[in-house]
């Protein structure tokens, strides 16, 4: 990583924590393709699997992230957002021109592209965010990772508050404001993002700091959720609709309060160490005594973890004495939790497990997502609005949740995070085979399982790819996580679903499908996938547990020796 001037003070991560929330909410522009989806059917005269290879297009941008996972290391957070401002204009205003017929008869292979274009944006901005406040916030990784996660998730509801109440279901307008709103919007933010000096120790205070930040994002949620179902049932004057709006503006800028109140009432400074874009960073030079001292001394469960690496450390065994004398150079393979380069994960049998994990869990996930409306008619829902609100609310509620927890029980019980990985796929294979069934009810009460579910495996992918595999290259290996995604909507989306969906609207001559059979196969299979993934889940957990006990035998972050390379 280039070297790149830190922001000093105790100050500026928490101010670029309140500036990504607002960077997360434009991060979360991918999530409105169920709202403008009608429009592009209608326009261009799509039927359904067009529609769903359209979603597909829409899920690959979002999770195609390999170029700013690279650059990330290469480039400050400012130019990683400028070029998500571009590609957020360029891809979007396609869509506004297509929308609105301000152009007509643009290609379909074109608009596919633009959509492609458009939510990679997403990755552009995410990127940006998530690589510097992990490493702005080295010890608190799942904690942050799940405040951020979480503002990412509830982005749809967010824009479904403001499409509904401010733009009165207007597609065009909605596509307006993705075009010229988002790149004004992180433009603004742009000069907040930035590396700085992290904290070298935990305290009190930014524990404090972290619960504010996830009761404020808990508030924002249940207000967007209150909301919406208000607005769909009684008919609000322009006046109310806009001080609603208002309120939530302010609840969205309310981590601001964090820095102001550090500058109206400041603590004892504290020292500060150089930015953990490597786990280097916080290992003290010999002789020198650190805050970190603590999270680096041998816990007394140092004696059960002798043999954790016997095997590795047999194979040095024979270069000790050349390397003390200083005849040979150490140089070997990184362990799991040190600072690896992504072709050394790629060979790690748990990387893959991770991976696959994922792509199933995920993959299922993202298949409702983006048949959300199309479900909801087929179970006589005519308004799919509050479904898209439920699931945000439900999928914030995971992201921000599992966050939480996973921190707390990773430090009081040192169990993996993907623990609770495999809890959200037994979950969700349980929802898919009671919706193939198509219960009475059962929309309402599976919608928010499975928004739930997806938002716990999104949020701890996060820290688990960081402490597996450190923070050095952490952007290009999550991101190469996050390939997952889009080839699990090309296959369980695009190819299954709405293979699915067109057959059985094709039995009932209609170009729209009603009834459980829409998507009853399809539920079934995901069943099926969500049970593999259950297996591996567990199979992880497992392997990997002997690391967690290493890293967090203290009852804190401990980072381990790096392997010199």
């Amino acid at each position: 990583m280039p070297n790149i001037v830190l922001k000093a003070g105790s100050r500026p991560p928490w101010v670029g924590l309140a500036a990504a929330v607002w960077v997360l909410i434009a991060a979360g522009n991918g999530y409105n393709f169920p709202l403008y989806s009608p429009s592009l059917k209608s326009v261009l005269g799509l039927n359904q699997q067009q529609i769903t290879i359209l979603g597909v297009a829409n899920d690959i941008g979002e999770n195609i992230g390999l170029l700013p996972g690279i650059a990330c290391n290469k480039f400050p957070p400012w130019a990683l957002l400028s070029v998500g401002v571009v590609f957020c204009f360029l891809g979007y205003g396609v869509l506004w021109l297509t929308v609105t017929q301000t152009v007509i008869g643009l290609p379909y292979w074109l608009i596919w592209v633009a959509l492609v274009v458009a939510t990679n944006s997403t990755t552009w901005f995410g990127t940006a965010v998530l690589v510097t406040n992990m490493r702005n916030f080295p010890l608190s990784r799942g904690t942050v990772s799940g405040i951020l996660k979480g503002y990412a998730g509830i982005a749809a509801a967010v824009y479904t508050v403001i499409y509904k109440l401010v733009l009165k279901d207007s597609d065009s307008e909605l596509l307006l404001i993705l075009t010229l709103g988002i790149p004004i919007l992180c433009l603004a933010m742009m000069y907040f993002i930035r590396p700085c000096s992290p904290a070298s120790g935990e305290d009190s205070s930014e524990h404090v700091h972290f619960i504010f930040s996830q009761v404020a994002s808990v508030l924002l949620a249940l207000y967007l959720l209150i909301t919406t179902i208000i607005s769909g049932v009684v008919s609000l004057s322009d006046t109310v609709t806009y001080i609603l709006v208002l309120i939530m503006v302010i609840i969205l800028m309310s981590p601001l309060a964090i820095p102001v109140k550090m500058t109206l009432f400041p603590a004892e400074h504290k020292r500060r160490v150089p930015p953990s874009d490597s786990s280097d960073h916080l290992v003290p030079k010999e002789g020198e005594s650190t805050p970190t001292d603590s999270l680096l001394t041998p816990s007394s469960s140092g004696t059960n973890l002798g043999s954790f690496y016997e095997n590795e450390d047999a194979l040095d065994a024979g270069m000790l004495l050349a390397v003390g004398e200083g005849a040979v150079k150490k140089k070997r393979r990184p362990r799991r939790g040190e600072d690896f380069k992504i072709h050394e994960a790629l060979i790690k049998a748990d990387f893959w497990l991770l991976w696959v994990v994922s792509f199933l869990g995920v993959g299922a996930g993202v298949t409702v997502l983006n048949n959300l409306a199309q479900i909801g008619v087929a179970f006589g829902l005519e308004d799919t609005t509050l479904l898209l609100t439920l699931f945000s609310f439900c999928n914030f509620v995971g992201r921000i949740g599992s966050g939480a927890i996973s921190e707390h029980f990773v430090r009081l019980k040192m169990i993996p995070r993907t623990l609770w990985m495999t809890f959200a796929l037994m979950v969700m294979l349980m929802t898919f085979i009671l919706f193939a069934f198509a219960l009475n009810g059962i929309l309402y009460a599976a919608i928010p399982l499975l928004g739930i579910c997806y938002g716990v495996l999104y949020a701890i992918m996060v820290p688990t790819v960081s402490e597996l595999f450190g923070l050095k290259h952490f952007g290009l290996i999550y991101s190469f996580m996050g390939l997952g995604n889009p080839i699990g909507a090309l296959l369980f989306s695009g190819m299954l679903a709405g293979y699915v969906y067109d057959a059985e609207a094709a039995k009932q001559s209609s170009s729209s499908c009603v009834g459980p059979d829409c998507f009853k196969v399809t539920f079934l299979v995901l069943a099926g996938v969500c049970g593999l993934g259950t297996i591996l889940s567990i199979i992880l957990t497992v392997r990997i547990r002997p690391v967690y006990e290493l890293l967090y035998s203290g009852g804190s972050f401990r980072l381990p020796q790096t392997s010199g390379h």
